[in-house]
C-alpha cells in the first residue's frame, strides 16, 4: 500500500513554480509556438496568444490548482471528492489521466527526434550544408523505426528514473536544475541571435500589429494553443496543486508561471526568427522550422556545430520537464486511488507508455511484422492520430469540463475559501470567477468546434 511519503509535497514554492513552469514550458513553446506563429504573420497573432493566455488559459489553471491543493488528489480522486464518487464529473478526471498517457505516448518521439539531433549535432553532421541534405537527414529519422525507437524508450527511462525518486527528491529537485540550465542555454542563444543581421527584422516581425496573413483560424489556433502551452486539461496542474500545502499561494504562483512560459515562448521566436531571417528562410516554414531549416542556418554558422548542440539539448531538456508532469499524473491516480507504492506505480505507467508510444515511434515506416504503421484505421498515422485526439478531442473537452465545474458546481463559499487562502490577491476573485463562468467556456468551446470542423 502507499504511504504518505509516496505522494508527497513541495519543499518551496519555488520548487513548486519552477516544477509547473516546466511542466508547461516544452515542445509547445520552442518548437511548436515560433513556427504556428511565423505561419500566422507574427505580430498580431502575438498579441492575441497573450490576450489568450491572460483572459482564457490562466484562468483555467488557477481552477486546476485549486482543484488539486483543496482536494490532495490527483484527477480522479479529486473529482470524487469534490462532488460525488459515481458522478459524471468524475470522468473530467478520467480524461485528464488518459490524456496524460495519449500525449506523453507521442510527444517522448517528438522529444527523441531532439535527442538524436543532438547527437547528431556532436558528430558534425550540421556543419557542412548540401542542398536538401537536412530534409533528408529528418526524413531517414522519421523512417528508422529502430531509432525512433531507441531514442522513445532512453527518454521515457530518463523520465521515469526521475519520478520514481519522488515529488521533492526526484520532480522537484531536477526541475530546479533544468529550469535555470535551460534559461541559460536559452540566453546564450539569444546572446547569439543578437549579433544577427535579422534581428531587427525578427523583432519587427514577432512584435509588429500586421494583420495581413491572420485568419480566424489563426485567431483560434492562438486560443488553443494558450491552454495548450500551460499544460491545461491534461491533469498536470491539478496533480501538481495537489502537492501544495493549504496556505501556499496558488494565485500569484499561477501568475508566475503563466509568466515564465510565456516569456520563453517570446524568447523563443527572437532566437529562431534572427536566424530565419539572416539565412534567408521563411518563417511559415512550419513544424519543418526546427528540425529542417534551423539545421541548415547551423551549417552556416560560426560556431554552428556548438550552437545547434545547445539548442537540441534545450529542446530535449524542455521535453523532459513537461514529460516529468505527464508521466507524475498517471503515477498519481495509481498511489492515489490503487494504494500502489511510488516505485510500482511508475514502473507500471512508464511501461505502459512506452507500449502506447511504439505504433508512434513506427508512423514513418510501411511495415511491421506484416502490419503497415504509416496509417491507423481512420487513414492517419498513429502519431498524427493521438497528436489530433489528444489536441482537438482530450484537451478542450477537459479544460471546458474543468471551467464549467468550478464556476458552476462547486458552491461558492467552498470556492471563495480556495481561492483566498494563502494569498494577497484575493480581490482578484471576482474578475477570475466571471471569466471562469462566461468568457473560458465559450472561448473553449470554440477552439472544440474548428477542430472538428463545425466553426
Amino acid at each position: 500500500m502507499a504511504t504518505p511519503q509516496d505522494r508527497g509535497h513541495w519543499g518551496s514554492r519555488l520548487g513548486f513554480i519552477l516544477a509547473a513552469a516546466g511542466s508547461a514550458i516544452g515542445l509547445g513553446n520552442i518548437w511548436k509556438f515560433p513556427y504556428i506563429a511565423g505561419e500566422n504573420g507574427g505580430g498580431i497573432f502575438v498579441f492575441i496568444y497573450l490576450t489568450c493566455i491572460a483572459l482564457v488559459g490562466l484562468p483555467i489553471m488557477i481552477a486546476e490548482i485549486l482543484i488539486g491543493r483543496s482536494t490532495q488528489k490527483s484527477p480522479v480522486g479529486a473529482f470524487k471528492t469534490l462532488y460525488k464518487p459515481d458522478s459524471p464529473w468524475v470522468g473530467v478526471g478520467w480524461l485528464g489521466v488518459a490524456s496524460a498517457f495519449v500525449i506523453l505516448s507521442f510527444y517522448s518521439v517528438v522529444a527523441g527526434w531532439s535527442m538524436h539531433y543532438v547527437y547528431l549535432s556532436l558528430k558534425g553532421v550540421f556543419t557542412v550544408y548540401e542542398p536538401g541534405g537536412t530534409e533528408a537527414v529528418f526524413g531517414q529519422l522519421f523512417a528508422n523505426p529502430k531509432v525512433n525507437i531507441f531514442w522513445h524508450v532512453l527518454f521515457m527511462g530518463v523520465a521515469i528514473s526521475v519520478v520514481i525518486a519522488g515529488v521533492h527528491k526526484g520532480v522537484e529537485r531536477w526541475s530546479e536544475i533544468l529550469m535555470p540550465v535551460m534559461l541559460g542555454m536559452l540566453l546564450v542563444m539569444f546572446g547569439s541571435a543578437l549579433t544577427m543581421s535579422g534581428f531587427q527584422e525578427a523583432v519587427q516581425f514577432v512584435f509588429s500589429p500586421s494583420t495581413e496573413n491572420l485568419t480566424r483560424a489563426g485567431v483560434l489556433e492562438a486560443l488553443g494553443h494558450s491552454f495548450f502551452t500551460l499544460s491545461l486539461g491534461m491533469g498536470a496542474m491539478i496533480t501538481y496543486g495537489s502537492y501544495l500545502r493549504s496556505k501556499d499561494d496558488a494565485i500569484k504562483s499561477s501568475f508566475l508561471i503563466a509568466l515564465f512560459d510565456t516569456g520563453v515562448a517570446l524568447l523563443a521566436c527572437l532566437v529562431l526568427f534572427p536566424i530565419t531571417f539572416t539565412y534567408g528562410m521563411e518563417p511559415s516554414a512550419g513544424p519543418g522550422l526546427v528540425f529542417v531549416n534551423l539545421p541548415i542556418a547551423f551549417s552556416k554558422m560560426p560556431g554552428g556545430s556548438m550552437l545547434a548542440t545547445i539548442f537540441f539539448a534545450l529542446l530535449s531538456f524542455a521535453a523532459l520537464t513537461s514529460a516529468m508532469s505527464l508521466l507524475e499524473v498517471a503515477t498519481a491516480y495509481f498511489i492515489d486511488e490503487r494504494g500502489w507504492r511510488r516505485s510500482k506505480a511508475v514502473l507500471v505507467t512508464g511501461s505502459i507508455i512506452i507500449l502506447l508510444g511504439l505504433p508512434s515511434a513506427m508512423s514513418g515506416t510501411t511495415g511491421f511484422f506484416g502490419t503497415g504503421m504509416s496509417e491507423s484505421f481512420i487513414g492517419m498515422s498513429w502519431f498524427e492520430l493521438f497528436d489530433y485526439l489528444a489536441s482537438n478531442w482530450m484537451l478542450p473537452l477537459g479544460g471546458l469540463g474543468i471551467a464549467i465545474f468550478m464556476a458552476w458546481r462547486v458552491g461558492e463559499k467552498a470556492r471563495v475559501a480556495a481561492f483566498t487562502a494563502g494569498t494577497t490577491w484575493g480581490r482578484l476573485y471576482f474578475g477570475w470567477i466571471h471569466l471562469l463562468r462566461y468568457l473560458v467556456p465559450i472561448a473553449v468551446l470554440a477552439v472544440f468546434l474548428h477542430a472538428i470542423g463545425v466553426l
